[in-house]
């Protein structure tokens, strides 16, 4: 048996002196390094939030974690409903529930809509091109995209796009443009509202303007440069863009609390903008699954190589999680608990997903959780996202 290099997330061959990226597979907590006792209560924690919750204390419909340690899943979890309400009564403000014999169990298989989550890919895409030579970090989007005069004129660079630091606002109103051309003229006209550089603003139109970027330099779509260029290699087969019909159910999205009325959805993309785009979109619109995601993370932890598969040289890994990070967020205790602050990895998704990876302690954790089923709150609740990040940090710490 190879012995674990836990400072590396890789594993010694016998014989040999090189690393190997081994597969993940499932183990106790105990094989990979952590205590299960702090493991065992943040189950418990997702768990009466869903199962046993009720009013403003219930979190989420249902959830799916997995989380673990080198190549080793230490938890996975399903927990309450892919599919629990049918409705949301505006007049009441009341869940609708579906009755038992029509509500849809969660399972570690459920796919969910990734909503944000799709942004790590679409920088992890870029970042592909970075390696090969084909695109600049510090080249002017201009440089690609002439028409896109709003980003052109101010001088936004690729870096900026990925940093949130181009200045262009959160987003935009797209799903209310009458045609695909009304868009896409929307987009390219679009100008930063501060100078790009100093100032961070967290904005979907930053990945939508480089899925164009991208699109225009390969001459493919984004839905092809994900699959062929990372999903597909690491065998991740139950994740690609919609439909996806066996996904948690989001919400009854309707205004005035949404941005569109289309009703309960389930297996089409929650985010208005990107269901406007057809559902491939630079900011949201992947399924995935928890493991799919978790093979994603050890990826990454180890380098960009997974089994025979590799999508990224660790220089250029190690490029996405330097300070601020490039399309990953860094160090955010709001979401990550007490993970951050060495170096760890992560973003969340509107829908209730998230991801979090800790290159200093070589763990992960992935949480998804249908949060707006069947409607979503005024202010989102992030703190299980945080205290399940903390009770992965403790696992580890009490070792």
């Amino acid at each position: 048996m190879p012995a674990p290099d836990r400072t590396s997330g890789r594993e010694r061959e016998p014989g040999r002196g090189t690393l190997s990226a081994a597969r993940l597979r499932t183990g106790t907590p105990e094989r990979a390094g952590l205590d299960p006792g702090p493991l065992r209560h943040l189950v418990q924690e997702i768990r009466a939030r869903t199962e046993g919750g009720a009013g403003e204390r219930m979190w989420a419909a249902g959830a799916v974690v997995v989380a673990g340690r080198g190549p080793f899943i230490a938890v996975e979890e399903a927990m309450g409903w892919a599919v629990r309400y049918g409705a949301y009564d505006e007049t009441a403000g009341v869940r609708v529930e579906l009755p038992p014999e029509e509500r849809v169990p969660m399972t570690v298989g459920t796919p969910f809509d990734l909503a944000s989550l799709t942004k790590l890919f679409t920088a992890v895409a870029a970042v592909q091109q970075l390696e090969r030579g084909t695109l600049g970090i510090d080249a002017r989007v201009g440089a690609y995209l002439p028409d896109f005069t709003g980003v052109a004129e101010h001088g936004v660079t690729v870096r900026q796009l990925l940093t949130h630091t181009s200045g262009l606002r959160p987003e935009l109103p797209l799903y209310d443009c009458p045609s695909d051309e009304a868009r896409l003229s929307l987009l390219r006209a679009e100008a930063p509202v501060t100078a790009p550089g100093p100032t961070y603003c967290y904005s979907d139109l930053n990945m939508l303007v480089l899925q164009h970027l991208l699109e225009r330099l390969t001459g493919r779509g984004l839905d092809v440069l994900i699959r062929d260029g990372i999903t597909r290699p690491l065998g991740m087969t139950s994740t690609g863009f919609g439909p996806c019909p066996r996904a948690a159910a989001t919400e009854d999205q309707r205004r005035p609390w949404a941005k569109a009325d289309r009703g309960m959805l389930r297996g089409v993309v929650h985010d208005e903008n990107a269901w406007a785009l057809g559902g491939v979109a630079g900011h949201a619109g992947l399924f995935s699954t928890a493991r799919d995601l978790a093979v994603f993370c050890r990826t990454l932890l180890v380098g960009g190589s997974y089994g025979p598969a590799r999508i990224l040289g660790p220089d250029f890994v190690e490029l996405l999680f330097t300070p601020p990070g490039l399309g990953f967020a860094l160090d955010q205790a709001w979401f990550m608990g007490e993970l951050a602050g060495r170096g760890a990895a992560g973003h969340t998704g509107f829908t209730g997903t998230s991801l979090v990876l800790d290159p200093a302690t070589d763990t992960f954790l992935v949480l998804l959780a249908n949060t707006v089923h069947p409607r979503r709150r005024a202010t989102p609740d992030n703190g299980p996202r945080a205290r399940a990040g903390t009770w992965v940090a403790r696992a580890v710490r009490a070792m």
